[in-house]
């Protein structure tokens, strides 16, 4: 007679979310055993909060169908302001380095998130980044400035080459950030006052 599996000894609710953490990336099967039974043993109030925030986040807050920035609205605050110049679209790695930028109070143009920056030893080619709609976006809309603002490293520096060579294609002007930002730095561990200098010191590569 066949022998019949034991059953499992771990609660159904536990299971499930292992499995769910498990899909995340980078996170596999023991580190999501450790992120649930760190969870288990938070108070339950914070574990709820957890919950509820992951809950309004998947339920609330949508991708900007024009520059792909994570919002509560679509289009973005950004993307619906008549007042910015929507001849000039900077190009960032995510929605955090938006917020930067506008700390800074430099720059009145809109955005456009690639969601990521060219890694092939990741897996990570233009099929995977934000690429199709930017160039939908400066044939449509008539843009007249593309500034590339990549975090100035060297998958930063591969994205901004790609990315200038298939403007160059579209006529628009292209510059990119100035060097001002410390080469190995991203756009969120610097102050706004090199930011502000960054934009201001763009310099034309095409």
């Amino acid at each position: 007679m066949a022998q019949q599996p034991k059953p499992s000894t771990q609660s159904p609710a536990l299971n499930r979310l292992i499995d769910q953490l498990s899909t995340l990336p980078g996170v596999g099967r023991r580190s999501a055993e450790r992120i649930a039974f760190h969870l288990l043993k938070n108070p339950q109030d914070q574990t709820v909060q957890l919950a509820d925030a992951i809950r309004d986040f998947a339920v609330n807050l949508k991708i900007c169908n024009q520059c792909g920035n994570a919002t509560d609205t679509d289009p973005c605050p950004i993307c619906s302001d008549e007042s910015r110049d929507h001849q000039t679209i900077l190009v960032v790695e995510k929605p955090s380095d938006i917020v930067q930028l506008e700390t800074t109070g430099q720059y009145t143009g809109v955005y456009h998130v690639l969601m990521g920056r060219l890694s092939p030893l990741d897996g990570i080619g233009p099929g995977e980044l934000n690429f199709e709609g930017l160039i939908q976006r400066v044939k449509k809309q008539k843009v007249r400035e593309v500034i590339l603002g990549m975090h100035p490293t060297s998958e930063g520096d591969g994205t901004a080459l790609y990315l200038a060579d298939q403007l160059s294609k579209q006529g628009v002007h292209l510059t990119r950030l100035a060097r001002g930002l410390p080469v190995g730095a991203s756009l969120d561990s610097v102050s706004k006052a090199v930011l502000g200098d960054a934009v201001h010191g763009r310099r034309r590569i095409d």
